[in-house]
Formats: structure tokens, sequence, C-alpha cells
């Protein structure tokens, strides 16, 4: 890129082959991409939402309708949409759900912003207009929240995180084996989820689904001498190998004679017998341990009637711990009967063709496994993104204690709310308020047309219902607005809380670029093909 002096000589600012996109260009350009990522999505969203099938370079097929896996999975390019993907996976990260609501709101949002700067308002004032309408909405969301502490209440969010995932005739089942999940990690009010595994094996319905008081480990014993079932089980866990240890700098040993060899053996022989003797000596039945363990430890292992399992992910372990209460031990020589663990069963069993370990009836354990089943390996991958959605709103309402109504009924009653608000204003951040509040009424919309009903029709019940309660929402079944407290279709308040802020803060910062400087050089996006951008309403920008 290059500027020009009085002299008529060039000067090079930029190096050449950058893209530059100035001012409306720019906006233009960044606003669309928002706009087509959010289209994308949108087809997804609620209980008739429908599927995408996305195939990678190698052939490999995800079929699934969350949100968040359908942009991690396409190959984006677009940085703007890029922005907008950084939305999903903060709501996937802080509630696990609400991924694609977050998406649509923040793709609305741009949509009306353009409207707006077509009329020639600033985009600083657009922005401060929806920075002004989230802090409101904010406020309106908790007047609106339902205070939730029962486990009826929990089960209801459950359900409505897994409705129209492929989850629909084991719903229940799933619900109840989660919240009981949730309430088993729960400590002084506060959920750890990642103390809930989730181990997916295809070869069965998912009603067959189990919820297991303590962690299933993916591997199998380490010598088929060792027994495959210990009840009342003491378990070691080790983040050391039960093997001879290699020197830490290079070494060298020169043997003279065959006697030293034999020796040298010996020595190995004996220290390994030393390790498990040290184990056997704390009455451990069962040992976990993260690193290797030697051959020979294995035979001496299964002579003394102990199963091992080795090369324990670090997570598992983990999990084991709190499960079992035993102490992870680094040094094998320090392991004593305080450290170990307790199970009431620990066995090995073969699961859709692979032998698993499960560590079951530990006493108080603060680590569980959710074994969801599948017919396929397709089926269970969606089964497992929908119990993992499922795990996050659970959590967070036993953390927040609130929820609010489902079915499209927060949106209309926040779009209301903001339209009065919207009223009390001056100046041109009016019309930013009350574009914020319309593009709130795109989530009752979507799910009114992924459901075939007449989107237009069903805002308007939806508006003259909240005259009277802020529960009424869309009943897709039915095609009717219904209480949506009473039909159990519920949400954590988190949820839409979290979707509200990301979107509103995505949409103000995209609105607020006014010069996108690309270089087309290696390893750089790729910005071809933008410069029909700001003449061209319908050019599209490169995303996949």
């Amino acid at each position: 890129m290059a500027q020009y002096s009085g002299a008529g000589q060039p000067i090079l600012v930029l190096p050449e082959g950058t893209n530059r996109f100035i001012g409306r260009d720019a906006q233009r350009m960044n606003i669309l991409a928002g706009k087509v990522l959010a289209e994308t999505v949108r087809t997804t969203l609620g209980p008739k939402g429908m599927d995408k099938m996305l195939v990678d370079s190698l052939g490999d097929i995800v079929v699934t309708n969350d949100g968040v896996t359908i942009l991690k999975e396409m190959d984006i390019e677009h940085p703007a949409a890029k922005m907008l993907v950084e939305v999903a996976k903060t709501q996937e990260d802080e509630v696990g759900d609400g991924t694609t609501t977050a998406v649509i709101i923040a793709g609305e949002l741009l949509k009306k912003a353009e409207n707006l700067l077509d009329m020639d308002i600033h985009p600083t004032i657009v922005a401060m207009g929806y920075r002004q309408a989230a802090e409101k909405a904010q406020e309106i969301l908790n007047e609106i929240a339902i205070g939730a502490d029962d486990r009826e209440t929990l089960l209801k969010v459950a359900m409505t995180a897994m409705t129209g995932k492929g989850t629909e005739k084991a719903r229940k089942p799933l619900a109840e084996l989660i919240v009981d999940a949730v309430k088993q990690v729960e400590e002084d009010g506060e959920v750890e989820i990642d103390h809930i595994k989730i181990e997916k094996k295809d070869g069965a319905i998912v009603d067959e689904s189990t919820l297991v008081q303590g962690v299933i480990i993916d591997k199998e014993r380490v010598h088929p001498g060792m027994p495959k079932k210990i009840e009342d089980a003491k378990i070691a866990l080790l983040n050391c190998p039960i093997e001879v240890k290699e020197t830490e700098v290079d070494a060298e040993i020169r043997i003279t004679d065959p006697t030293q060899m034999q020796a040298f053996i010996e020595q190995e022989e004996q220290m390994i017998k030393d390790m498990v003797n040290s184990i056997v000596d704390t009455g451990a039945q069962v040992v976990f341990a993260q690193k290797g363990i030697d051959d020979l430890a294995q035979h001496y292992l299964a002579k003394a009637d102990i199963m091992a399992v080795r090369r324990v992910k670090k997570s598992d372990i983990e999990k084991l711990a709190k499960a079992t209460g035993a102490q992870v031990v680094t040094n094998i020589e320090d392991l004593t009967a305080a450290d170990l663990g307790e199970a009431g069963l620990v066995s090995e069993k073969k699961v859709s063709g692979d032998d698993m370990i499960f560590v079951e009836e530990c006493k108080e354990a603060k680590a569980v496994t959710l074994m969801v089943r599948g017919s396929t390996k397709h089926v269970v991958d969606e089964i497992e993104r929908a119990v993992d959605d499922a795990i996050g709103v659970v959590a967070a309402t036993v953390e927040d204690g609130k929820v609010v109504a489902g079915g499209g009924a927060p949106e209309i009653e926040l779009s209301k709310k903001l339209r009065d608000y919207a009223d009390s204003i001056s100046g041109r951040e009016q019309l930013a308020v009350a574009a914020f509040a319309e593009a709130l009424e795109i989530v009752p919309k979507t799910l009114a047309e992924n459901a075939g009903l007449d989107s237009i029709d069903c805002l308007v019940d939806l508006r003259a219902a909240h005259e009277d309660s802020f529960y009424m929402g869309l009943n897709v079944f039915e095609g009717e607005v219904a209480d949506m407290n009473e039909a159990g279709v519920i949400e954590p308040h988190r949820v839409k809380k979290q979707a509200l802020q990301s979107a509103a803060e995505a949409a103000e910062m995209i609105l607020r670029i006014d010069d996108v400087i690309a270089s087309s050089g290696a390893g750089k996006p790729d910005m071809e093909g933008m410069e029909g951008m700001g003449g061209m309403p319908g050019g599209m920008p490169p995303m996949m």
C-alpha cells in the first residue's frame, strides 16, 4: 500500500499485497459476516431445530445441532466471524448451554445496527445505546428470575436443555442421572463439573445409560493373572512408575565378566521386588499408576493378587482421589496405609467390546461417572453433547438458585420493558435501545420458524400475553402461547445473562471497527474477495 508525497513519490506504509477496508466498507463487511454466521446456526435453535452434518477433510462426520460444536467444526476464516465464534465458546465454558442463542442475538444486533448506520447514526452512538440497553436488560432479567432450590426444578432445567438434541425418548431418566451426579459432587454450594466424568459407549439404547458412584477408567488390567473383581478394595494412587529409574545423565556401565552381569540383573529385579513389597505391605489391593509398570513388577503384583492399571490419565487419577479418598503418592517408598482409598467394588467389565475398570460403591464419592449409551457412534456423540450441556445448566442452577421461563418468554419481556425504557431516553441512543429491544425478538421468532409456525402471529400473541404474565412463552409442540413455568420449560438465569452480555459486547466491538488491515501473506487470513463487500450488498465474506 502506498501514499503519494507532494512530489508524486510513492511512500510505502504497508507491505504490498495488504488489503485495507476503511469506514463504511469495513463495517458493512463485518456486519455481513456476523449475519451470515448467525443465519448458519439459526435453524438449529429450539426443540424442533434441525441438525447440521459437518464433514472434515478426512471424511469424518459430525451430526449435531449444538451451536458451539458447529462453529468449532466449521473452518471459519473471516476475522469478524471468528469473534462471534468466541462468543459461543465463552458461553459454552461459562454455562454449557445457550450458545446458539448468544450467536443469533449478536447477529441480529448487528443487523439492526446496519439499519441505524444507514440512517447516518454514528457507530459510537449505536454502541453506547447497546451498552445502556444491555445493562438495563440485566436489571430486568434479575426482576423476572424465579427462585429454584428443589429437585423438581433441577429436573425441568435438565430436560429443557436436552430437548431437541436427540435425547427425547430418554430425557427423564437422563435428567435424573444428571441431577444426582451434580448433587453428588456439590460442595458448599459449589459444583466442580470436572468431577463428573462422561464415558460414552455405543451398542446400547440411551435408556441403558447409568450413573456410577465412582470412576470408570477406559483401561484394562496390565496382567491377565490379576484378579478381575475385588470387593471392599483398598486403592493406591501412584504418580510414579513401578520400574527401575534410568539415570538422569548419560551413563555407561562397564561389565568385565558374566557374574557382574548376573549381579546387575539380580539387583534390578530386587529393586522392583522391593517396590512391589512396599505396595503389598500397605495392604493395597488395587494400584492405579499414572506412569508405566515394568513387566517384572506386573508379575510380582499378579502373584500378590493385586489388580494394577498403568498409564492412567492425570485427570482420572484426580477423580479417583476425590471418589475414593486416596492420596496421590509420588514416591512408592512414602506410600502408607493412610494414603489408601476405599471402594466397595473394583472390577474389570467388557463394555461394547472394550475392557474397562469400574471403581464403584465409593462412600461419599465427590467424583462420579455417567456412562452414556447410544445405538451408534454418531448418536452417542450427540447424546454426550446434550448431557454435557445439561450438566452445565443444572450446576449453574444449583450455584445461583435462579431460573427464568423458557420458550422465548424472557426475550419478549425484555423487549417489552426495553421499549418502555427507550422512550425515557433522550438523544439518538434511544434508537439504539429500541433496536436492541427489537433484536431480542429474534429468539421467539426463530423458535416459531423452526417449528413451522407463523412467526408474525406468534410474536403478536406473545406480546399480548405478556401484558398479563412474563411466564408466557411459545409451546412449539402445540403451536400456541402457554405458561412456560407450568409447562416445565425453564432455563438457568445465568444462561440468559451470559448470552445477553457476550452478544452485546461482541456486537459493540464489531461496530467500533472502522478499519480492517489484513496481510494476505503466508499464515495470515485470506481476505481476498472482500473488496466487493462495500458496494455489493449481496457480497459474501469468505468464511469457509
